[in-house]
């Protein structure tokens, strides 16, 4: 599996006891744009909403080829957690 991004400014600013592996739902579009590489992490943060874990600030650049009808590139995205 392909690592798309990682937040390095986090490992450095606080220690971590335990990691997890989460996935993340994307509409269409920001699945082509995360493949490509256009995904920041810096400022995001995640947060439990309404019994689910949801990935905040996270910030997805719209596809070049995109519609009228992209996502915000900084909306709310669910995390899928095992």
């Amino acid at each position: 599996m392909k690592l798309i991004e990682k937040n390095k400014k986090a490992f450095f600013d606080y220690e971590f006891e335990e990691k997890t592996e989460a996935g993340i739902v994307l509409a269409g579009s920001e699945v082509k744009s995360v493949k490509m590489g256009n995904i920041s992490l810096r400022d995001a943060g995640s947060q439990e909403q309404n019994g689910e874990m949801c990935r905040k600030n996270c910030y997805i650049a719209p596809h070049e080829k995109g519609s009228a009808f992209n996502e915000d590139p900084r909306r709310n995205r669910k995390l899928l957690l095992h």
